[in-house]
């Protein structure tokens, strides 16, 4: 479900096909499926939800071309005569919430929140709450910019049941399923959430952490995550994981400029003492100067970086890696 979840919020309609071929495969009902697509509409919004109920609609009919097995489940049972859509949602918000919740900037949204998505869908007794936190986790993690939301989900989701082993399992799923920078984000929430370390840049940072870094891959100890933010101009934004650095390169016929947006790090010319990286330090890396920047041991780390008095031809001269016995000495 996981899978399914998260490739709805990322639009991926053909990634989702498989997810959803592999759910059936593994025992999901056509019922639950529809459900957790049908909920996420609160989440993602209409267009999402409507497209990935289509391709479920699609992948059913494949299948029974095909004779292969599915199972519809168990519809939601009708709703008593005495339900009460918004005492039930403010209900189950509250202990979603841990506390009593009333968006009063904007008493419609309030009504929303409560009467419809934590009333008359958590209502719906074909997923249990736990489990529709766990797709709501799932989804959220697909999503760029939305980090207060997925913590909050990750700690709504154990106020629901859910165990934290559970919980964790979302991006070992995620990861499996070559979701890398989505299961990265799940994994920052929950530290955060969870464990409160908050200094793992990924948990607070509004900077988008973008898809794992394949085409410079080799020229990298530890995974490194690129976003490119403008095309035209070469603004990027790399995330490194702890204990992540580049090898020692050079760039030929340009400036290349830093700018650390959160976390710690290290920036190093060689020849010269290490500088510290924190949110907020600048650096211009003089054309032809052999260095190297990455993350500081312990420390998510991610900075912004274009190339400035680019020169026609320009290159960059990947060299030697930054070996463990030179990084270990930074403190």
């Amino acid at each position: 479900m996981e899978r399914n979840a998260c490739n709805e919020a990322k639009a991926d309609y053909t990634a989702l096909a498989e997810a959803i071929n592999g759910g059936l495969d593994a025992g999901l009902t056509v019922s639950q499926i529809k459900e957790a697509l049908s909920q996420l509409y609160a989440y993602t919004g209409f267009p999402r939800s409507l497209n990935a109920l289509g391709t479920l609609q699609k992948v059913l009919e494949q299948r029974q071309s095909e004779g292969k097995a599915i199972e519809e489940g168990v519809e939601a049972s009708p709703l008593p005569s005495h339900y009460n859509a918004l005492a039930q949602g403010t209900e189950v918000q509250t202990k979603l919430s841990g506390q009593p919740f009333n968006y009063a900037f904007c008493p419609a949204e309030d009504y929303y929140l409560k009467a419809h998505l934590f009333g008359d869908i958590f209502a719906r007794d074909n997923l249990t709450h736990a489990d529709r936190e766990l797709i709501t986790v799932s989804a959220l993690s697909g999503l760029e910019n939305v980090m207060p939301q997925l913590q909050a989900h990750v700690r709504g989701a154990l106020n629901m049941g859910v165990t934290e082993e559970q919980l964790r399992s979302i991006p070992v799923a995620l990861k499996a399923a070559e979701l890398q920078a989505e299961a990265l984000r799940c994994e920052a929430a929950i530290a955060a959430a969870v464990e409160g370390k908050n200094d793992v840049a990924c948990a607070q940072s509004p900077w988008p952490i973008g898809e794992p870094n394949t085409a410079y891959a080799q020229y990298f100890i530890g995974n490194s995550y690129l976003a490119v933010l403008d095309p035209a101009t070469g603004l990027c934004n790399v995330s490194f994981e702890p204990g992540c650095r580049n090898n020692w390169h050079v760039h030929h016929g340009a400036v290349q400029m830093l700018i650390c947006v959160s976390g710690r790090g290290w920036y190093q010319e060689w020849g010269k003492e290490a500088v510290p990286l924190v949110p907020g330090t600048v650096i211009a890396v003089p054309e032809g100067v052999k260095h190297w920047h990455g993350a500081a041991k312990d420390s998510w780390m991610q900075h912004l970086t274009y190339h400035a008095d680019a020169q026609p031809g320009n290159t960059n001269e990947w060299l030697e890696p930054v070996s463990d016995e030179q990084y270990d000495t930074l403190k």
